[in-house]
């Protein structure tokens, strides 16, 4: 049996109470061993009816189609998106066809799906009646094994709201089964069903249904509140202090550059989390099979990628409009981060050597943010420091996850390097990190950096401590010990922490002293 070559009606399951999965190429006859219909006392016992998308399921079929769409290179998305002028329906069959959704790693409610167990034990009837298109409903099911039943969406006909509420109506009768469901689509269904239950539905859905004669019971979830502060990720917010580089370099320019400095790191900031979302959207399926990144908000299903998406171009209007208050300059610089970061997450991050080199851009786009902001031009001796440091750092950030990969037996997914790059590319993050060291040297010798710092003496004490940090940097990521990006391991680990403030001291000193 073809996928959307059927009805509704014909995918629907009568196996009884404890069916054996039904597989999509199964035809249903009258000699199908495990079809029976159901018994008169199973007849008249209500259905239980779960929704999917926020229901049974922490999250949204939808939005999972289209960031999965998306991250098999886009063409396919933006082809599918075309079909949104034949309805939402149509819509969600051209992404279900585009999009590769490993329904085994999806995040399903626990609770749910323990109600769901604990009616079939009791004998009763289950159906899965969803606005997901039916071809991705009927693979959560015959995944799940709990569900006599499979309604969804068939690419004309969107199974939701009014149009959900008239089908159950005619299939099981009014009052005729319990509905499970989450949203303020599903207003329009309680009022037909037997008994309500509400999963995670908003204060204003749930005042609604208890208005109702219906006889309620509401599931709580937690607020997603906390979970979109951890998808934003503040904490990498303290990669945008790089601003200040340029105010450190040059102290002439005064406290007065603070002002537009901070603006360019409220923008960045801004920008780089809603990057964050587009690669943590783009890496679902990915993260849900590590074993670090699958508690990550979107992949755990704490936070709705629904919420995710709406939340991105909030973001980048924050970003955009913070950056236009200081200068077009600044706006275009904050443009360009932020292209930068989709193109690395979209794409180039797929590609060996490319990826390392563009997250050493992107760290050094956020110094030439920071001049930009002062209305400076950045020194030569500035750039190239910036751009063997951070090259390091990028290096070091692929060793630490090529490490971390062989350790755990997996494979780099959607990456171009094997465990066997290792050696190189732990040589590189040594070689780079050694050279920026020679260029801070070089620049401390100026006769140009000895007029502009009091006591520039003091700067020399910072070229041993960043030999230390750059060779311990690498030989923790070499172990396998370094689990986090590390320019966050950097200000959270004790050790690196007091070499950074270290180097801050004696910097300050060299400046004020």
């Amino acid at each position: 049996m073809q996928d959307g070559a059927e009805s509704t009606g014909q995918r629907a399951l009568h196996w009884g109470i404890f069916p054996t999965t039904r597989h999509r190429d199964e035809t249903l006859t009258d000699q199908t061993p495990t079809q029976a219909a159901p018994s008169p006392a199973q007849a008249d016992a209500p259905v239980l009816v779960v929704d999917l998308d926020g229901t049974l399921l922490r999250s949204d079929m939808l939005y999972e189609s289209l960031w999965s769409a998306l991250s098999q290179g886009g063409w396919s998305a933006y082809r599918a998106l075309g079909e949104l002028s034949n309805g939402k329906a149509a819509l969600k069959a051209a992404l279900a066809r585009h999009a590769k959704i490993d329904v085994t790693t999806l995040p399903y409610d626990a609770e749910v799906r323990q109600r769901l167990v604990d009616w079939r034990a009791k004998g009763g009837r289950t159906a899965l009646v969803t606005a997901t298109d039916e071809a991705l409903a009927t693979e959560i099911a015959d995944h799940l094994e709990l569900f006599d039943e499979v309604h969804g969406s068939d690419g004309s006909r969107n199974l939701k709201g009014a149009e959900k509420a008239r089908f159950l109506t005619e299939r099981f009768g009014a009052k005729g089964f319990v509905y499970i469901g989450d949203s303020a689509a599903d207003l329009e269904v309680w009022p037909d069903a037997q008994r309500a239950i509400s999963v995670g539905a908003s204060a204003r859905t749930r005042a609604a249904l208890d208005a109702g004669d219906v006889p309620v019971e509401h599931l709580d979830r937690p607020t997603p509140h906390s979970a979109l502060r951890r998808a934003i990720r503040p904490q990498q917010w303290l990669k945008n202090l790089l601003v200040l580089v340029p105010l450190i370099a040059d102290p002439s320019h005064g406290l007065g550059s603070l002002l537009p400095i901070m603006a360019a790191f409220v923008a960045l900031s801004a920008a780089a989390s809603a990057g964050y979302l587009i690669n943590d959207l783009l890496d679902l399926s990915d993260d849900r099979s590590h074993p670090r990144k699958r508690t990550r908000p979107f992949a755990s299903g704490a936070l709705s990628p629904a919420l995710g998406t709406l939340a991105i171009p909030v973001l980048l209007l924050v970003a955009l409009g913070t950056a236009l208050l200081v200068s077009a300059a600044l706006l275009a610089t904050v443009a360009l981060y932020f292209v930068a970061t989709v193109a690395y997450s979209v794409r180039l991050k797929r590609h060996t050597m490319l990826d390392i080199c563009l997250l050493a851009f992107l760290f050094t786009l956020r110094i030439i943010a920071g001049g930009v902001a002062m209305g400076s031009g950045l020194s030569v001796w500035i750039l190239a420091f910036s751009m063997f440091i951070f090259f390091a750092l990028a290096a070091v950030k692929r060793l630490a996850e090529l490490t971390d990969a062989e350790t755990a037996g997996r494979e780099t997914s959607r990456r171009g390097y094997v465990p066997e790059d290792r050696r190189i590319i732990s040589q590189m993050a040594i070689t780079s990190g050694y050279l920026a060291v020679l260029v801070l040297a070089l620049y401390v010798d100026e006769p140009t950096t000895q007029a502009k710092f009091g006591t520039p003496w003091l700067l020399w004490g910072v070229c041993p401590l960043l030999i230390f940090w750059v060779s311990r940097m690498v030989l923790v990521a070499d172990r396998g010990q370094m689990h986090d990006d590390p320019m966050v391991y950097s200000l959270t680990n004790p050790t690196s922490r007091l070499v950074v403030l270290f180097c801050a001291i004696l910097v300050a000193g060299a400046v004020f002293l």
